[in-house]
């Protein structure tokens, strides 16, 4: 119980302050919101500037203590805004309407990758100094270093350029209407495989290298050397006694991928044009938009919280030990 309460009292002290830092953060930022929306419009009147701030929820009078304070009160009710950038459109809409795609598209992909290169990790280790252990760390060092959006436009030019069996943007064709219907998710499926493949060709090798070299290191135990002792088979050593305790240190790794989903893979969804967060995030930056990425940074801050704090007591019901540690 106290270990859990610690942990709760850090997640609260923690988001405070990452509310504090989203709210002072892009007011410090050069550049004025309402210069940029002005600019694009023709003779505007300081009557009808007047009225934009107020359709926007500006108050310039207001002193910064008396905006913090409710910005603190607006966010514990859910309220996050309105977009100046997008007609003055609910920022919760907004990122309603964007979560679903990032989170199905990086989503998954993210949880693929660390299975898919923990696995792998695990089996290398295992038949440390075979042929599959010699060539895979070097194969995945390179993938590891390679751009996000190099390995984009390359699968572009191959599959949609070259090949022409896979669309290049987009999360579904111009001009249909997003349904629940077989035919709309078999075209949603098609026009996610080409960013999905290149989260996975890039972000796989980072989990098999990093449970390789932690798994080397714990078949060193003495606990993995009794289990051999005992004549316990190989699979069962590899996975109830080597590869569960070599995951642990992966888990808040794998917690903090969880919790950036939600930002999306700004350069991949920027490259394929998705209608994710990250392509939004972008968008809000370049407009100015300090309603909508704050919005966006408070869904960031609280989902990589939320990741870690569920991390913490998965790795102490795994391992005991760390309850009592700090």
């Amino acid at each position: 119980m106290r270990f859990l309460i610690r942990r709760v009292g850090f997640f609260l002290l923690t988001l405070w302050a990452c509310l504090s830092l989203n709210f002072f953060l892009p007011r410090i930022m050069p550049g004025n919101p309402i210069n940029n929306i002005i600019s694009k419009l023709h003779n505007v009147t300081p009557a009808e500037e007047l009225a934009i701030e107020h359709s926007l929820g500006i108050n310039n009078k207001a002193s910064i203590w008396q905006q913090y304070v409710t910005y603190l009160g607006n966010t514990a009710r859910g309220n996050l805004g309105l977009s100046y950038g997008n007609g003055g459109e609910p920022v919760s809409e907004l990122i309603k309407q964007a979560l679903p795609w990032t989170l199905g598209l990086i989503g998954i992909t993210t949880i693929l990758a660390f299975i898919i290169g923990t696995a792998i990790g695990a089996i290398a280790a295992w038949r440390r100094g075979s042929r599959l252990d010699s060539a895979l760390p070097p194969l995945f060092v390179f993938t590891t270093a390679i751009p996000f959006f190099w390995v984009g436009m390359m699968l572009i030019l191959i599959f949609s350029s070259i090949l022409g069996v896979l669309p290049s943007y987009g999360a579904y064709p111009l001009g249909v209407t997003p349904s629940f219907s077989l035919s709309f998710i078999g075209q949603v499926l098609q026009y996610a495989i080409l960013p999905a493949l290149t989260l996975l060709i890039t972000g796989i090798g980072g989990w098999v290298l990093t449970m390789r070299n932690t798994m080397v290191t714990t078949l060193t135990e003495d606990y993995v050397r009794m289990a051999r002792a005992k004549g316990l088979s190989s699979s069962r050593i590899m996975v109830s006694y080597a590869a569960r305790n070599a995951i642990l240190p992966n888990l808040t790794g794998f917690a903090m991928s969880l919790g950036f989903v939600v930002s999306g893979a700004i350069l991949v969804e920027y490259v394929f044009n998705y209608p994710g967060l990250g392509n939004m995030l972008l968008t809000a930056v370049n407009n100015v938009d300090y309603p909508l990425m704050q919005g966006l940074f408070l869904i960031i801050t609280v989902c990589v919280l939320v990741a870690i704090l569920l991390s913490d007591i998965a790795t102490a019901i795994l391992d005991p030990r760390t309850r009592t540690a700090g």
